[in-house]
């Protein structure tokens, strides 16, 4: 959205338009047989709000594939309408009609009533409020990434980042094959947030799990970036920058490569070297 700035440069200062990146809030609902329920609220950029709420709900364990979905709406008086890529609440809303006959446990939700676009678990009672599933069994290493794939992903990211080359102020999350093609990409002021509108365009299209997908994001891996990645069964996690001490444990305690700090040829692995082309196991 624009925006007037006085443009400061060594020579003078000039009164011009600027590009922001939109953050609104996007309510999330919840239907099934009858009763509806808020369960999140995100600031988020507008636009793929299915998709972001498909993929929130995928990586809290209420959605195990689009089956379980009867539809995602705008707000509707009459009836949930299909979900459709991009769809969104006109009012900062969106609906998820569930093919349930009742709603979910959603005490699990409760740290994330209100969760803003920067901080994913930022700001919440402890790790103890959060819920990894230990039922999820480490990832095998059934294939290898190469060293070079690695080094050019974040420059295909940087070229498929419109929005951030208009505003400068949006975080991207991208799905790669192993040969580094690039799948898709989608872009929010929050990380998590297009990490989640990724997901839940894989989970509406039906491609789930995403077992042999690299997905970079570009900003630094945090837990919940593990988190999700680890619901979506993604073997290789990448980032721009550091990742935390518990991005790094989940990884290796589930066998997800972590790698941070890409930028080109250099690069460090945090965990599963072995998935890395030439890399020995041992850390």
């Amino acid at each position: 959205m624009p925006a007037p700035v006085v443009r400061l440069t060594a020579a003078d200062a000039r009164r011009e338009r600027d590009l922001l990146a939109a953050e609104e809030p996007l309510e999330i609902r919840l239907r099934a047989g009858g009763d509806e329920r808020v369960v999140a609220v995100t600031m988020r950029t507008p636009g793929h709000d299915a998709e972001l709420a498909a993929g929130f709900l995928f990586a809290e364990r209420l959605l195990s594939s689009a089956a379980d979905l009867r539809g995602i709406a705008s707000p509707d008086p009459v009836a949930s309408r299909p979900a459709a890529p991009g769809s969104a609440g006109c009012d900062n809303r969106v609906f998820v009609e569930l093919a349930a006959a009742r709603l979910p446990e959603l005490a699990p939700l409760e740290r994330h009533f209100f969760a803003t676009s920067a901080c994913g678990v930022c700001g919440k009672a402890g790790l103890e409020a959060l819920s990894l599933g230990g039922d999820r069994a480490p990832l095998p290493v059934e294939w290898t990434v190469e060293r070079a794939t690695l080094a050019a992903l974040p420059a295909r990211l940087a070229a498929a980042q419109g929005l951030f080359a208009a505003t400068g102020g949006l975080h991207a999350a991208a799905l790669f094959t192993p040969e580094g093609e690039l799948v898709a990409v989608r872009e929010d002021v929050g990380r998590h947030n297009a990490l989640d509108k990724l997901i839940g365009r894989a989970l509406l299209d039906g491609r789930l799990p995403l077992s042999r997908g690299v997905v970079l994001v570009s900003g630094r891996s945090s837990f919940e970036i593990l988190q999700k990645c680890l619901a979506a069964r993604v073997a290789v996690v990448c980032s721009v920058s550091a990742p935390s001490s518990l991005a790094v444990e989940v990884a290796r305690r589930f066998g997800i490569t972590l790698v941070g700090f890409l930028r080109g040829e250099r690069a460090n692995v945090y965990a599963v070297p072995e998935r890395v082309a030439g890399l020995p196991a041992a850390l």
